[in-house]
């Protein structure tokens, strides 16, 4: 029953740190498998956590489902069902010549209010994972950029 709860919780916490790095720092899950699973793991996983460790009589580990589930009715669970699509690449406007960057369009579906979209400078760390900057005004002076003569890639969102 120990060594449960233990990996239970490790894998709790792995996925409030997936969530709380993708939801307020500038590194974004890719995969839209992995997304929903760790979106929808934080939230169902609080209360059942807390369940969890509360009948196996866990009482110091009740404190960080209860901190999680604050933080859930702080973001406002709709937010985050909301947020849980992942960002896809409709156009790829510039390409770093050196470094595994590129300016790109965004669009994220948010279920019935619409789309979200956004201009980013990505940096790819794995098929999973990518880090998303704003895009700086001084951008094309840099001759490191090549401009992409066919920035169009998936124009199935619209």
């Amino acid at each position: 029953m120990k060594r449960a709860t233990i990996i239970l919780n490790v894998l709790y916490c792995l996925t409030v740190l997936l969530f709380v790095l993708d939801e307020f720092t500038s590194f974004d899950i890719k995969n839209q498998t992995l997304k929903l699973f760790v979106y929808f793991g934080f939230l169902l996983g609080a209360p059942i956590m807390l369940l969890w460790n509360l009948f196996s009589r866990q009482i110091l580990l009740i404190v960080f489902p209860i901190l999680c589930l604050i933080l859930i009715i702080a973001v406002n669970p709709l937010r985050i069902v909301f947020q849980s699509q992942a960002w896809q690449t409709k156009a790829i406007y510039y390409e770093h010549r050196y470094k595994s960057k590129t300016i790109e369009l965004q669009w994220q579906d948010i279920g019935a209010l619409g789309w979200n979209r956004r201009e980013v400078e990505v940096t790819y760390l794995t098929p999973l994972f990518m880090i998303t900057r704003k895009v700086s005004p001084n951008f094309k002076e840099n001759p490191d950029w090549i401009e992409n003569n066919s920035p169009v890639i998936n124009e199935t969102a619209f």
